[in-house]
Order: structure tokens, then C-alpha cells, then sequence
């Protein structure tokens, strides 16, 4: 597979009906168990284009075509996350979180999510300058995506409880974590 070339901007309003059909598909909702009405795309993701979110939503786009969600934030930016993962492992200050979806079920086990982490990887030391570690915990059973992270260069420190996102999963998160290299 040739890795296309990626690029993300922030979510802009006008991407909201792209956002709910791609929180509807079923390989997506699974795991990102988002309200994909009008309404619930507005109310989870109008915060963010407006400023009013710590956080993050980025349109990723392969070979200029939209095809995948990340949204990136401080751990200690949402209080709640913080003390559920710092629960399992040590979070450092300024640890950064990720989380992203890939919208065609086409695209998924092709190595695209793997390609997308790194290139967000590579660009977080950039835009976080001290962030020390990106600590990503991911549902248990979503093995295709703790593996993703471990195929990009996460490695795995913990196992633990944390609220899912979706209720028909068990509480149980792989937790991985990537430190910023030392140069």
C-alpha cells in the first residue's frame, strides 16, 4: 500500500452532515457512540468551531479527500478523563490524549490508521512543545485500534477500568503512551 499524503484542518460547521454520516456508519458508531443527529453533531462538535473547547477536532483528509476524524486535547484539560486514566497510569503534566476514526470501513486494516497516527504524532511535538507523552486508552475490545497505536510506536503501560463510550462494551481500556523522543 502507498501511504497517501496527510492533511487535517479544525472542523469547520459546514462539516457537520459529513461528521453525522460518518458517526452513522455502523464500523464507526461502534466505538465513536456519538448522537449522529443534526442536533447531537451540533451540540458534540460546535463547541470546538467556535473556541469554546480545550480540545481539538481536526478533518483529516487522504490525498485531499475527507476520510477520517482525530481530536486532540491536554489530558488535564477535561478533569473527569484525567482522574479516570490517572487512576491506571501516571499522567504527566502536559501528557496530550488522541483519539480518530477512519470513515470508510474500505479504508480500516490497511494500515491508513497507523500512517494517520504518526503523522499526528510527528506534528503534536510540534504543536504541544511540552507535551512530554501522548497517552492514548482505547476499549479493550477495539483491537484494531490499540494496535494501530502499538504498529505507530505506542507501547502499552496499563490495563484498567474507565467509563466506555459505547454501554454494550465492558469498562475495561488498553492504555498506551508514545514519549516525546529526546533529541
Amino acid at each position: 500500500m502507498v501511504t497517501p499524503q496527510i492533511t487535517w484542518r479544525p472542523v469547520v460547521e459546514s462539516d457537520f452532515a459529513l461528521l453525522a454520516d460518518w458517526l452513522s456508519r455502523p464500523h464507526v458508531h461502534r466505538y465513536w457512540h456519538h448522537d449522529f443527529s443534526p442536533e447531537g453533531v451540533a451540540r458534540d462538535f460546535g463547541p470546538g468551531t467556535r473556541g469554546e473547547e480545550a480540545g481539538e477536532d481536526l478533518l483529516v483528509s487522504f490525498d485531499g479527500v475527507p476520510a477520517a476524524l482525530v481530536q486532540r486535547s491536554r489530558i488535564a484539560d477535561y478533569a473527569e478523563d484525567l482522574e479516570e486514566l490517572s487512576a491506571i497510569v501516571d499522567v504527566p503534566e502536559h501528557a496530550v490524549t488522541i483519539d480518530y476514526l477512519i470513515a470508510d470501513l474500505g479504508n480500516t486494516g490497511r494500515g491508513l490508521g497507523t500512517a494517520l497516527i504518526r503523522a499526528v504524532v510527528a506534528e503534536t511535538w510540534l504543536s504541544y512543545p511540552d507535551a512530554p507523552a501522548i497517552i492514548v486508552p482505547v476499549v479493550a475490545g477495539n483491537v484494531g485500534s490499540w494496535r494501530a497505536l502499538e504498529k505507530a510506536g505506542f507501547r502499552r503501560v496499563g490495563e484498567g477500568d474507565m467509563e466506555p463510550d459505547n454501554p454494550i462494551d465492558e469498562p475495561l481500556h488498553v492504555v498506551s503512551r508514545i514519549d516525546r523522543p529526546v533529541i
